[in-house]
């Protein structure tokens, strides 16, 4: 009933959830109380990496017999490419998402480039960071659509014999 949406409207939503989970991971963990302050950044790394490209998968009407067309093979590297590219601009203008590498937020990595000091960011370091970034969403996404789309579309189930008498197992 809900998974009547276009392939576009799939993937405009997929990159709107990644965007949420990219925004929300700029937030300093230390603003969550208690028990948040683990599952507040589980949940939007859950949003960037998982989520986006299962609800895509899932939004994106098919026909009944269409299990993993070519359309389907190149949602999740195109997802993640254009997920990546916003990855790439959100870090640019806002910064890097808070992680045990970048203790705190430095803001924009853009001016961070061009300054010095403590808060300097060297080209080699955001090149390396964006490199591991555009690895794991390329995985990430590959695997998630695929698997997805098997499990909505009874990958077990095949036909024999070739012959008249056909038997859907």
């Amino acid at each position: 009933m809900f998974n009547k949406v276009s392939y576009r409207r799939g993937v405009i939503e997929g990159m709107f959830l990644f965007t949420l989970g990219r925004l929300c991971a700029l937030i300093d963990p230390a603003v969550f109380p208690d028990w948040t302050y683990v599952a507040a950044p589980l949940l939007f790394l859950t949003l960037q990496y998982i989520f986006a490209p299962f609800w895509a998968t899932r939004r994106i009407t098919s026909t009944k017999r269409e299990r993993l067309s070519k359309r389907f093979w190149l949602l999740g590297p195109r997802l993640a490419a254009l997920c990546f590219g916003l990855d790439f601009l959100i870090t640019l203008v806002f910064g890097m998402p808070i992680s045990n590498v970048y203790s705190s937020q430095h803001g924009s990595v853009l001016l961070r480039l061009f300054s010095h000091g403590s808060d300097a960011l060297n080209l080699a370091d955001y090149g390396l960071y964006e490199a591991k970034s555009a690895a794991l969403l390329l995985t990430f996404y590959t695997m998630a659509v695929i698997c997805t789309r098997l499990a909505m579309g009874g990958f077990l189930r095949f036909t024999m014999p070739a012959g008249g008498n056909r038997v859907t197992l």
